[in-house]
């Protein structure tokens, strides 16, 4: 078995998803991997193990194995860059409702405990948009095979 099959498959068990589901997910054909484990070919296309690398999170590098580590997990399943920009937004969207004085409960200020709970909860909201947004939007999705 290709030591890159082997990764891929050591992935898909600590995510706790089978190789054809994974396959199903990404567009990509189950031959291709079946091919691979036989070692009837070395190497996927660039662009599935693209898709490889980003479904679990971990460089290209890493899959082919030539690295130690995966790439740095994410919190929650969005990249660095995403938890930056909900940081960004939430930030924003705590100081309007601030300024605009809109944080009262029966005419008194919003405790800081309460404030809290509704930081998490808009962080929460705007973490599940983006995952969904990704979902809907991901540019392999309505992609045509071409193998």
């Amino acid at each position: 078995m290709s030591e890159l099959y082997n990764r891929i498959a050591m992935l898909c068990k600590q995510q706790g998803i089978s190789i054809g589901k994974m396959c199903n997910q990404l567009g990509i054909s189950r031959g291709n991997l079946t091919e691979l484990k036989m070692e009837r070919i070395k190497t996927l296309k660039t662009d599935n193990l693209t898709k490889i690398a980003v479904f679990f999170n971990v460089s290209v590098d890493y899959l082919l194995g030539n690295e130690e580590k995966p790439a740095p997990e994410s919190r929650n399943g969005l990249s660095i860059k995403e938890q930056k920009d909900i940081a960004r937004k939430l930030e924003k969207m705590m100081d309007e409702l601030e300024e605009s004085g809109d944080l009262m409960f029966d005419g008194d200020p919003a405790s800081e405990e309460a404030k809290e709970s509704i930081r998490n909860a808009l962080a929460m909201g705007l973490e599940y948009a983006r995952k969904v947004n990704r979902e809907k939007y991901n540019p392999y999705k309505n992609k045509k095979k071409k193998d």
